[in-house]
């Protein structure tokens, strides 16, 4: 199984993830969104998979920090088009397994995942 961790280096959860992670010898690459972007379809494919609401990061400063305008009327083409501007309002961290992927980080999920 092919597995892809996405999100950004320096974020608390992304340590936190990849260290889980490492401590469970699972392998994995790890795609920096910050650095090396997001493409439309895999934000799409997540979109549908999970909803919109849950995979744009409303908590972070980067979205709290828009104008009321940015924020208002949101739906799923708006809600992507802020992500692809700024990938940081991507809720962290997004664990491709191939078949579905796992958004955020909660060390039981993650294990149910790699039992």
């Amino acid at each position: 199984m092919s597995i892809t961790l996405y999100g950004i280096k320096a974020c608390d959860t992304m340590k936190k993830a990849r260290t889980w992670l490492e401590e469970q010898g699972v392998s994995y690459s790890f795609h920096d969104y910050k650095a090396s972007a997001i493409d439309r379809a895999n934000l799409e494919k997540w979109c549908a998979e999970h909803g919109w609401e849950t995979v744009l990061n409303r908590a972070g400063t980067t979205f709290r920090k828009l104008d009321d305008a940015q924020k208002a009327d949101l739906d799923q083409d708006k809600a992507i088009a802020l992500m692809l501007a700024q990938p940081s309002m991507i809720k962290r961290p997004v664990l491709d397994l191939g078949k579905r992927t796992l958004v955020g980080f909660k060390p039981d999920a993650y294990a149910a995942v790699f039992k």
